[in-house]
């Protein structure tokens, strides 16, 4: 009870700098989820702490998003992604000193759902994963949603990509994590007319030349000759 109380908390205190974020005349995130039933289910599954209950409320989000029922970057689905997304990582959860909520499939999925609900503040959130985490799988996620997204302002998402990349190269290289990476550079430049990131193109060349499987290797030089294009 006391841990379930702890988490009740901390989500809450989650809540503050999205609702100061609100403008004024704009609901706020506990205003639009007085609204919503359905989202306030979802945020109580999102809360307990174990695993099935979490992704029920990642299959609930993804449902609401397939029936079109949420605006694109809806802050009351997005506070609830950003929190499942830092599962066992920016939040954890200590049982006779063990972590008992390292879910990396939650993690991997509320990204996932990230990039599908889009808007203003999923660029930074999917940003703050990739620096973040340290599961390859939720990586290649987040790599492939910021792609998707397409937005890349003076370089921000790109140069983050690039030095995870790079600093992942040197010690744990990921084919996955490559692969998705090179394909979030290539929307990245389909959506901005082209790249100009010095250290994208290191990172795209490294993995041309480095250690991965030929599939992976070919495809950054098929990136290569896609921005050499613009």
């Amino acid at each position: 009870m006391k841990r379930t109380a702890a988490v009740i908390t901390l989500f809450t205190l989650l809540l503050i700098p999205v609702m100061a974020q609100q403008s004024s005349g704009e609901l706020t995130i506990e205003e639009l989820y007085l609204q919503n039933a359905e989202i306030r289910l979802i945020r109580e599954q999102a809360i307990l702490q174990d695993r099935d209950s979490k992704l029920a409320a990642l299959e609930n989000i993804q449902d609401m998003l397939n029936q079109g029922r949420l605006s694109q970057g809806a802050p009351e689905a997005h506070v609830i992604l950003e929190y499942l997304a830092g599962e066992g990582v920016t939040r954890t959860i200590k049982e006779s000193n063990r972590l008992i909520n390292y879910y990396p499939e939650v993690r991997r999925r509320a990204v996932n759902l990230m990039g599908q609900l889009g808007g203003e503040q999923a660029q930074q959130s999917l940003i703050d994963v990739l620096l973040l985490d340290d599961e390859p799988m939720v990586l290649a996620e987040a790599a492939y949603a910021l792609g998707t997204l397409g937005i890349n302002d003076n370089n921000k998402t790109s140069r983050a990509l690039a030095a995870v990349l790079l600093s992942r190269d040197a010690v744990a290289p990921d084919n996955n994590f490559a692969f998705a990476s090179l394909l979030a550079f290539e929307k990245l430049a389909e959506a901005n007319n082209g790249l100009d990131d010095p250290l994208a193109f290191e990172a795209i060349v490294r993995i041309a030349q480095g250690n991965y499987i030929r599939s992976v290797r070919l495809k950054a030089v098929e990136v290569i000759d896609l921005l050499r294009s613009y």
